[in-house]
């Protein structure tokens, strides 16, 4: 946890709060903290800075905080991603936030299977919970926000084009014989596919769209490892 990361609900005073649960557990037992000890502190959707212990025991700390610093600059780019299996989906939410991604789209595929959409890894206790690990990770307040599209046609043809409006739009598929720079002065809206890529009808309705089609190689990779290598060509 390199940010201590804290709600509305958390103060008790108009510079002072007090953490119970698993920040509480992490101060006590890995910062070791005791009064007068710095630690850095973040409000969500909101500014950074840092806080000092003024009062700990074995059922809460309290802080004295000042917020006096901007979070990092997002990366301009929005992540349309076939819905992983559950275990996976918590490691690339963390990753993407991490690096920074603001918009994620979770959608559907062919190649995804239905009874992932009805995993409780969706709900949206359990979808911010893996948003605050990335940003805790990163030194960030923004939280992402993540959208479900359970249906890919519809999605694609109704509301994709004003999505990729003034951006590059680019789908990662492994059997593209096309490369293409990721570099860009334009933000871009990055789709990703399952781990054997969109089926041929899906990446042509994504050029219809307006995508340009790209593949990283022969390698093929998990979804898991080529969202943080994806992401940090465009960073």
């Amino acid at each position: 946890m390199n940010l201590i990361l804290l709600n509305q609900d958390d103060f008790v005073a108009e510079n002072r709060v007090r953490l119970q649960g698993r920040r509480f557990t992490h101060i006590s037992t890995i910062h070791r903290a005791e009064p007068d000890t710095k630690l850095r502190v973040g409000l969500i959707n909101n500014l950074m800075g840092h806080g000092i212990v003024t009062q700990i025991n074995t059922e809460f700390v309290e802080l004295s905080i000042v917020l006096d610093q901007s979070p990092p600059k997002e990366l301009p780019v929005t992540l349309l991603l076939a819905l992983p299996r559950p275990k996976m989906l918590k490691r690339v939410l963390q990753s993407a936030t991490s690096l920074g991604v603001k918009q994620i789209f979770l959608i559907n595929s062919f190649r995804v299977e239905k009874s992932f959409w009805s995993s409780p890894a969706l709900e949206p206790e359990n979808l911010r919970e893996q948003l605050l690990f990335g940003l805790e990770q990163a030194r960030d307040t923004v939280l992402p926000e993540v959208h479900l599209r359970q249906r890919f046609k519809p999605f694609v043809q109704d509301e994709l084009p004003e999505i990729i409006k003034d951006t590059k739009a680019l789908v990662a598929h492994p059997s593209s014989e096309k490369n293409v720079s990721l570099a860009s002065n334009l933000p871009t809206t990055l789709a990703i596919g399952p781990e054997g890529g969109f089926i041929p009808f899906e990446v042509e309705l994504l050029i219809e769209c307006g995508f340009a089609q790209f593949s990283l190689g022969e390698r093929i990779l998990r979804v898991e490892t080529a969202v943080p290598v994806l992401l940090s060509q465009l960073m």
